[in-house]
C-alpha cells in the first residue's frame, strides 16, 4: 500500500568497529518533505522487530539512517523494515532480509590487524612480519582475508 516511489531507496548498512552499525537509505522520489520514515530491524524470523532509537536526521528533520551499537549478527541473517508516514497516509513499505555471505548491502570497515610485530636480523638481512587478524562482527574462516604489506625505507 502507498503512493509508487514513496519507499526509501539505496539502503545501506555498514558496520564498524566490530559492533556498531549505521544504515543510511535515500528519501523517496515522491516523498514530501512531511514524509516521516520509520526502520525496524531483528536478526531472527522468531523475533519481534525492534525499532530504532538513534536516526540519522536530514535538513527536513526525516529519518534517513538509523546509528545502532553492540550489534551482533550471529546466525548470517538480518531482517529489515522501513515504513512510515506522510500527513497521516501510509507510504509503501520497504523489505529487506540480508544474507552476510553474499549481500553487499552490509559492509564492515575492519580494524587494523592485531598484535603486529616485525623482527629484522642483520645476519639474515630480513625481516618478519607477524600479525594475528582483525576483529570482527561476523567472520570467522582466517582465510578470507588478504593482506598487503607496504615496507618504506626511511
Amino acid at each position: 500500500a502507498g503512493m509508487n516511489g514513496t519507499a526509501i531507496e539505496n539502503f545501506v548498512c555498514v558496520i564498524f568497529n566490530v559492533s556498531f552499525m549505521n544504515c543510511t537509505w535515500h528519501v523517496g522520489r515522491t516523498a514530501s518533505g512531511d514524509t516521516q520514515y520509520f526502520l525496524y530491524w531483528k536478526t531472527s524470523k522468531k523475533e519481534d522487530f525492534t525499532g530504532c532509537q538513534n536516526y540519522i536526521k536530514d535538513n527536513y528533520g526525516r529519518h534517513t539512517g538509523c546509528r545502532f551499537q553492540n550489534v551482533t549478527i550471529e546466525n548470517k541473517k538480518a531482517y529489515f523494515l522501513v515504513n512510515g508516514s506522510r500527513s497521516g497516509q501510509n507510504i509503501q513499505s520497504y523489505m529487506k532480509t540480508i544474507i552476510l555471505i553474499s549481500d553487499y548491502i552490509i559492509v564492515e570497515k575492519l580494524t587494523p590487524p592485531l598484535n603486529v610485530t616485525v623482527n629484522c636480523t642483520a645476519v639474515s638481512h630480513g625481516c618478519e612480519i607477524r600479525w594475528q587478524p582483525p576483529r570482527t562482527s561476523h567472520v570467522k574462516r582466517h582465510g578470507c582475508f588478504k593482506y598487503e604489506i607496504v615496507i618504506e625505507n626511511k
